[in-house]
């Protein structure tokens, strides 16, 4: 069962989302990945999301960028979590996408990460499911403690650098 689904308009966002699928193998999830857009081909998008809803998907991950309706489109046909993904592109090199995902009515939330942060959205997606699952929470806490410990020795190297 995939419990997370990663969507995104166009392929030319996956470059960008293909950091979160790096995340979701990492920590060893189930997920499937989609290219369908809200404005272009909605039907589509729409039935996607209520397969992945029935076959018991947990949440959605949703690249988009210029309009970024996608994240809203999808959050708006389904209870599942969804983590939006504002993807630089066009003149205003992602704000855009960022203030469309953010920006939703109340009622309808879309998690919003920073502009082209997939990779934090599929951190977020983890820790969401961690809530449920001991054997990832573990793997979180690992994961951040690997983290410390990189910056812990960065500090040392530049720390003896700087005494030389």
């Amino acid at each position: 069962m995939n419990q997370v689904g990663v969507i995104m308009g166009s392929d030319s966002d996956y470059k960008v989302m293909e950091d979160a699928l790096k995340i979701l193998r990492q920590f060893e999830l189930d997920f499937e990945v989609k290219i369908s857009s809200a404005h272009r081909t909605l039907a589509r998008t729409l039935d996607w999301v209520k397969a992945f809803e029935n076959q018991g998907g947990k949440l959605i991950i949703a690249g988009a960028g210029l309009a970024a309706h996608l994240p809203g489109v999808i959050a708006g046909a389904t209870i599942l979590p969804v983590i939006g993904v504002p993807l630089s592109s066009g003149p205003l090199n992602g704000i855009d996408a960022l203030y469309a995902i953010v920006q939703m009515p109340p009622g309808i939330p879309v998690a919003t990460v920073g502009v082209g942060s997939a990779r934090n959205a599929a951190l977020l997606a983890v820790q969401i499911l961690a809530l449920q699952d001991q054997k990832l929470s573990l793997k979180v806490k690992d994961y951040r403690a690997q983290m410390a410990g990189d910056i812990a020795a960065k500090d040392e190297a530049l720390q003896k650098k700087l005494s030389e």
